[in-house]
């Protein structure tokens, strides 16, 4: 039986896929944070290049991958699929489990896949220097290695708590070039507005993209660059999904099931939407698409489905997404990246409209499910993938108690290596599973811009 299912680099994608084709209705349109009205393409010209904006709202369901592009992903591309014979042996379970290993890239995560594009895009248009956020590490580390390659420059605004927590990640951006930077900070206005209201603040996702949008949009030599929520994002990812369909299809296997962690959104995107996209056409309607949150953080399962901010200080597009609003500060969780108040416009109808559902875990139990990884199929993950990873043992527990052989895939996101301490954490028992409680939640979305006519 194969362990590893591989392509071959002249099978990788020459195109990505753009769900936005095969929505039964449209997308409800990002809004203008001044006017409330629908953005249009000139509305991000000051902090994104014509190119990504085009692709944010192209109607084509191909968008062609640029042979420079290619030639980079090759470096790591077409990334492998494994059958986890080890864990269902260990599960005894009749399921398939299948997991995509996206910690094959330089970086040690799927981040790359848009990192390099976007990064190309902005070198096309004559821009000098990306501005970004980063939560966990995995977006900055990949964009300031997309730039590096591209020769540009990269500033980073690292969630302080994050900072803090993976130092590793900050050292690898470093030798990559970019500059890191704990947020909040006070080189920027958004950073030091925070830090005067609460100075020990441990910082997030929402406050750090605020310092970046405003560092790209106060330097003309500047753009910014998000790694995830964006619909151009979520396009690039999807590169993984349409590998595993192809993958999946040379050992005559489609999945029952498929699982994804989903902090702003887009690497669950990049497994599930090509998978998704079958779904809305009618070919797999009984597909089970899973989104894996922290509970600590649950947008998907505790928040709303309206207009909110993409950051704190309320610079970036009003999305329609599910949102716990945009001033949330999140518990200092281990997995830094699903530590974000919104999700991907896309995901978010897709979950609201029952194409897709969403669970939650708490830290000890992904903890859990990562050691049981670790221990049956030698990779230790990230915390974030932890997730994936813990749904994708219930639901083939599941299959244990009912006595079905589904095929579950699940996107193994990125590798652990530098979020050790997190373990260690585990093992010294001093995880705290956070569950946030029900006032602040409300009181925070009490707090949610009004739009008129929404």
């Amino acid at each position: 039986m194969h362990t590893k299912i591989l392509l071959d680099e002249d099978q990788m994608p020459k195109a990505w896929y753009n769900i936005l084709a095969d929505l039964p209705t449209p997308l409800d349109p990002p809004l203008h944070p001044g006017t409330g009205k629908p953005l249009v393409p000139e509305d991000l010209s000051h902090i994104f290049p014509m190119e990504l904006i085009l692709q944010e709202m192209s109607p084509k369901r191909m968008i062609d991958i640029p042979s420079e592009v290619q030639d980079i992903l090759r470096l790591w591309r077409p990334s492998p699929l494994y059958r986890a014979h080890r864990l269902e042996k260990h599960l005894k379970t009749p399921a398939h489990i299948y997991y995509k290993y996206e910690g094959v890239s330089p970086p040690g995560s799927h981040k790359p896949n848009t990192a390099v594009p976007q990064a190309y895009y902005n070198m096309k248009a004559g821009i000098e220097r990306i501005a970004t956020e980063t939560g966990a590490g995995q977006w900055g580390s990949a964009l300031a290695f997309a730039t590096q390659l591209f020769g540009l420059e990269c500033t980073v605004y690292m969630v302080r708590s994050s900072y803090s927590q993976k130092p590793y990640r900050k050292s690898m951006m470093q030798v990559w070039g970019a500059e890191c930077i704990p947020s909040p900070s006070t080189r920027t206005k958004a950073g030091s507005s925070v830090l005067q209201k609460d100075p020990e603040t441990p910082g997030s996702l929402g406050i750090a993209i605020s310092e970046a949008v405003e560092d790209a949009a106060t330097h003309s030599n500047t753009n910014y660059s998000l790694g995830s929520v964006l619909n151009h994002v979520c396009l690039h990812q999807t590169i993984t999904g349409l590998e595993s369909k192809e993958q999946l299809a040379m050992v005559d296997e489609y999945p029952d099931v498929v699982i994804g962690c989903l902090g702003g959104g887009s690497n669950f995107a990049g497994i599930s939407f090509p998978f998704a996209g079958d779904k809305l056409k009618g070919t797999h309607r009984e597909t089970d698409i899973i989104a894996v949150e922290p509970a600590s953080c649950p947008k998907l399962t505790k928040g709303l489905y309206t207009y909110d901010y993409g950051d704190v200080a309320g610079l970036t597009p009003l999305l329609k997404m599910f949102t716990l609003g945009h001033d949330f500060v999140p518990p200092s969780i281990h997995a830094g990246g699903l530590r974000y108040h919104g999700a991907s416009p896309i995901d978010s109808k897709l979950i609201h409209d029952g194409v897709m559902r969403a669970v939650s875990y708490h830290q000890s139990e992904v903890f859990d499910a990562a050691q049981t990884f670790a221990r049956t199929e030698g990779i230790i993950i990230a915390p974030e993938t932890s997730h994936a990873a813990r749904a994708a043992i219930d639901e083939a527990l599941r299959c244990k108690k009912s006595g079905e052989a589904k095929t579950i895939l699940f996107n193994c996101s990125g590798h652990g290596h530098f979020d050790m301490s997190a373990y260690d954490a585990y093992y010294a028992h001093q995880l705290v599973d956070y569950e946030y409680p029900e006032k602040l939640i409300r009181e925070s979305l009490a707090r949610l811009p009004k739009i008129p006519g929404t």
